[in-house]
């Protein structure tokens, strides 16, 4: 739960993928903790790279692990780091299971993931890996996907968090629980407005056009207990939440919203549903297009991270 303090910062040592380095610095000076400097690689990587002498890497014709070795110093000699605590740790694998496998052995409470570059970890973090790892990572996933609003400024060696509007999407479900949690701390600890939104989906128009009388009247019913479940959630978030309540597509008004009253940080909860057949868990349709083009990071929220009962206000329904 916010504030974070260890982060897991995964990269294939693209410029591409350093666009997240910001945001694991700047919220581990803020949480007091330490990075994680994370790379999959295709094949295994002896655990003592970094002190291995030159001349036996070159006599065993390891080009490549000469090369991952000046990338993790260049980037370890990064100015963002300093004054932080980083450890290096490279591991071979499939990125989404290894690490979300760190992010219990290394106690981390974010991770930073850029969602567009070349293939790889050492392949790439794009699109369906990224949401791979958004599935799988027990804690929460800062996404980021350049060009971008960051919220992150960067001055005299130290990173701080910027942020002026948060935009937290919520549906009311235990999935939403965590999100609202982390999203309310974080507003309150930062000083920033706190958007809430939810979205009644157009289906339920839908609904209300086949079956006029039965449908409208229900309809009018969900407009009501929206009303009334935005209104407790805003009056228990502080004086500067604001509830907002949409119709239509939900990602697209969530997007929409974000791009409106531009918002630093999209905050959204996320469960994820078993594989058609028995794979990698994935991600709900929705999630995933929000994800893919909104307007700012987007910090993805597992259920599971609920460590503590809301208020009864947020959680028991209205009657």
């Amino acid at each position: 739960m916010y504030p974070f303090g260890n982060i897991l910062f995964p990269t294939d040592f693209t410029p591409h993928a350093r666009a997240a380095l910001k945001y694991a610095a700047a919220f581990a000076q803020r949480g007091g903790g330490r990075v994680v400097l994370f790379s999959v690689q295709s094949a295994k990587v002896p655990p003592n790279l970094l002190t291995l002498p030159e001349r036996i890497l070159q006599e065993q014709d390891n080009n490549w692990l000469l090369q991952i070795r000046t990338e993790l110093g260049q980037l370890l000699g990064d100015s963002l780091f300093n004054g932080l605590e980083v450890e290096p740790v490279i591991v071979a694998g499939e990125p989404a299971p290894e690490i979300a496998r760190a992010v219990r052995d290394y106690d981390i409470d974010l991770v930073t993931v850029v969602t567009h570059g070349r293939k790889g970890l050492a392949r790439a973090l794009w699109g369906s890996t990224a949401e791979e790892i958004i599935a799988e990572a027990p804690c929460p996933v800062l996404t980021i996907r350049p060009p971008q609003h960051d919220f992150v400024e960067h001055r005299d060696n130290t990173c701080e968090l910027r942020l002026n509007r948060i935009l937290l999407a919520t549906n009311f479900r235990a999935s939403s629980a965590a999100a609202t949690q982390v999203a309310t701390r974080l507003a309150n600890q930062t000083g920033a407005e706190l958007h809430a939104v939810h979205v009644i989906g157009d289906y339920l128009e839908q609904i209300a056009v086949l079956f006029p009388e039965s449908g409208l009247n229900a309809l009018s019913r969900l407009r009501i207990y929206v009303q009334e479940r935005m209104a407790q959630l805003a009056g228990g978030a502080g004086a500067r939440a604001v509830a907002h309540i949409a119709e239509g597509q939900p990602y697209e008004e969530i997007v929409r919203l974000a791009t409106e009253k531009e918002a630093d940080l999209i905050v959204i909860g996320t469960s994820v549903k078993a594989s058609l057949f028995g794979g990698t868990p994935v991600l709900g349709a929705e999630i995933e297009r929000v994800v893919r083009n909104a307007p700012c990071p987007v910090l993805c929220v597992p259920a599971a991270r609920v460590v503590t009962p809301l208020p009864a206000l947020i959680t028991q329904p209205v009657s």
